[in-house]
């Protein structure tokens, strides 16, 4: 015999971002609670809506799975003694598990005999443990909390009703005042109170009152109401996914409609107009069939069709009122120019313990340059760069950003257009805060990216400096995604630069215009920048499941360049199974371990003449051909080691490296050191596994 369990949790009106996250977790606290206790169910359905959280389990069993299991008591010397009398040790044991010792049983485990006994623990009926679920529900976490009251239990909005069914019975229990029972709440002006009779009815018995508890349903239905509404109007709608989502989390009973606004709006820029509508007023937004936007939107009611006129109308009039004052930000700001705005930003705090944000454009056009040169950037491109570096952080200062802070960056590509700025120049301003997420759209000009780069580069070095490291999972100024940002730029560039050179380039701004850094000073932090940018390609490269141990290995060297990181790690992985991989590596850890061991002065050379066989002088003469050899990629790399596997061997078979003379001994690890230093370029191999 099986049952269906239902358990609803009304509240007041939930956040939308967190009702999906909430229904997932209460569905997954039931179901670890419903194993502990050994009551299999076949499946659980999960349904919410803003108003309520709750899970139908289906085929639940109708009792606890029986327990028949040894349990495992003291040794038999201590169990009985030399004439075969139970000790105290055997009587509180077998008593503790509710027998005798005339229960117990000896058997051998390690050379040693234990005392058992078998324990059977009969199932108890599911409707004696399922009041244990509230258990389910305290212990759930969300991202704000609340108390409300004088209690002191937290949850994310106050608890108004609780449904507990075993099919038709009513589970008792309690959270707080609120006691479980079979009544829950209709629409909240549509709908009145409904009895559930029996766990089956739900969520059907709810839809009569304006409820659709099924989340994926509601969804369906506004997505469908949408199609229809596009077709009959011969729209472009456009349907943002997170949108959806959360305009779907806002209502019990989905009607879609549409509004309006004056033509007059579309001079606007489009992302003014989209942002306005989209973020600010959860309005889907409407496209002709050639791309183009339109004076219209899309909106979705919490309510049927009922005087669905005074809702479009009122929603008309305060996305009116917003984008008129819109229009006024885009026109006042015209007014002013360039260099009107970056002046203010003079005046504007960047961090006050690091310093403006006009100084910060001062250290960026710096850093952007010296990146530029080492990169080999064309003259039109540094121009370009220069321009862009000067001006990037205008728009934070105009009336727009002021209002729509989303559209910075944005508003900066077009005004620096309409005041008559290069394109590439405006590009770039709009690209330099790309990834604005962790897997964000990257910066597609050089332009643009090398700014992005310089510009996270140094704010990860100014907060460093400053002390404002992040620990844990306290990162206020999200330096962990600029980080990972800087990486995913740099490889989706094709770039070669490493940790420690973008640590140098800070570095030697801050040696050359000491003005710039008063506040801070980034001399000090090298290992911990170098370190933290380094950890985000450790990320990305678990993302993409990499085993740890080539992980460490690659990324071991902040020296190597971001995307040698990523190719070594892939050469490693496709080399992992060959018949030499084995022998190449060894070979090659056998050269960096001794080298780690090296401590030589700065100015020793290489001295042939302290070499006392062959196998010296050959090594020296491959590490002089490699040196001399410019390797294109990695898997190049990888083929010169595995080709010295046979030249290292024979030197460790005729060679003492650790010799008694010191000038012979220093020369062997130098001349290792050289090779290694080579092979250091594909990472530290040993903290590879290949046992």
């Amino acid at each position: 015999m099986t049952h269906t369990f239902l358990l609803e949790i009304g509240l007041e009106e939930i956040p939308a971002h967190v009702v999906t996250p909430s229904a997932q977790q209460l569905t997954e606290r039931v179901s670890s609670f419903l194993k502990e206790q050994r009551l299999s169910f076949e499946r659980i359905e999960t349904f919410s809506t803003p108003r309520r959280l709750a899970v139908k389990v289906l085929n639940l069993a109708d009792q606890q799975a029986d327990i028949e299991e040894e349990a495992k008591g003291p040794a038999r010397k201590i169990a009985q003694d030399a004439e075969g009398n139970w000790s105290k040790a055997a009587i509180g044991f077998s008593r503790g598990q509710g027998m005798t010792p005339d229960d117990i049983f000896f058997k051998e485990l390690k050379g040693v005999e234990y005392a058992y006994v078998n324990k059977f623990i009969a199932g108890k009926k599911a409707i004696e443990i399922l009041s244990g679920v509230k258990t389910a529900v305290t212990a759930m976490v969300f991202p704000t909390m609340m108390r409300w009251g004088s209690n002191d239990f937290k949850f994310v909005r106050p608890l108004k009703w609780i449904i507990a069914l075993l099919d038709n019975e009513v589970i008792p229990f309690s959270i707080l005042d609120v006691k479980s029972g079979n009544v829950t709440k209709g629409h909240r002006f549509l709908g009145k109170d409904v009895t559930i009779q029996d766990a089956d009815e739900y969520p059907k018995a709810l839809v009569s009152e304006y409820v659709i508890a099924d989340s994926q349903e509601r969804k369906n239905l506004i997505v469908q109401q949408i199609k229809d509404l596009a077709a009959k109007n011969d729209w472009k709608i456009i349907v943002d996914d997170d949108l959806l989502e959360e305009v779907n989390n806002l209502v019990e009973y989905p009607t879609v409609f549409a509004g309006s606004f004056d033509r007059k709006y579309l001079e606007i820029p489009d992302e003014v107009l989209i942002t306005s509508m989209k973020d600010h007023q959860r309005f889907f937004y409407v496209q002709d069939e050639n791309g183009k936007l339109l004076p219209n939107f899309v909106s979705v009611r919490n309510g049927v069709k009922d005087n669905i006129d005074t809702v479009i109308a009122g929603n008309e009039k305060v996305l009116t009122a917003r984008l008129e004052d819109a229009a006024f930000f885009f026109h006042e700001d015209q007014k002013n120019s360039i260099a009107d705005y970056v002046e203010r930003l003079k005046k504007v705090m960047f961090h006050d313990k690091i310093g403006t944000t006009f100084e910060k454009m001062e250290r960026v056009q710096l850093l952007s340059a010296i990146l530029a040169d080492y990169l080999d950037f064309d003259e039109e491109s540094k121009a370009n760069l220069k321009r862009a570096a000067q001006i990037y952080k205008f728009d934070l200062v105009t009336g727009m950003v002021g209002e729509f802070s989303e559209l910075q960056g944005v508003m900066g590509e077009k005004y620096a257009l309409i005041m008559g700025e290069k394109p590439e120049v405006a590009t770039a301003i709009k690209e330099h805060y790309m990834p604005i997420s962790a897997e964000g759209e990257l910066p597609q000009t050089t332009v643009g990216a090398l700014l992005a780069v310089a510009d996270k580069l140094d704010s990860i070095a100014a907060f460093f400096a400053a002390g404002m490291i992040p620990t844990g999972s306290n990162d206020p100024y999200a330096l962990r995604r600029q980080a990972a940002g800087i990486a995913r730029i740099v490889m989706n560039q094709n770039w070669s630069l490493s940790a420690v050179q973008l640590f140098n380039v800070v570095e030697k701004n801050a040696v050359a215009n000491p003005e710039l850094y008063q506040k801070i000073s980034p001399a000090d932090t090298e290992t911990e920048v170098t370190t933290f940018i380094v950890e985000r390609i450790k990320k990305m490269l678990e993302a993409q499941h990499y085993n740890f141990d080539v992980i460490e290995t690659v990324t071991a060297k902040t020296t190597n360049g971001f995307k040698e990181m990523l190719e070594a790690a892939k050469v490693l992985k496709a080399h992992s199974t060959d018949k030499d991989f084995k022998d190449t590596v060894e070979a090659t850890t056998r050269v960096l371990r001794l080298a780690k061991k090296a401590d030589l002065a700065a100015d020793v050379q290489l001295n042939p003449e302290l070499f006392e066989n062959d196998a010296e002088k050959v090594l020296a003469d491959r590490v002089a051909e490699i040196e001399e050899k410019n390797f294109n990629n990695v898997e190049e790399i990888f083929q010169a080691l595995r080709g010295m596997r046979v030249v290292i061997n024979n030197y460790f078979d005729e060679t003492m490296v650790m010799a008694k003379d010191a000038d012979i001994r220093n020369n062997r690890l130098y001349q290792l050191s050289l090779y290694a230093s080579f092979a250091y370029k594909l990472g530290d191999l040993t903290k590879l596994n290949v046992k």
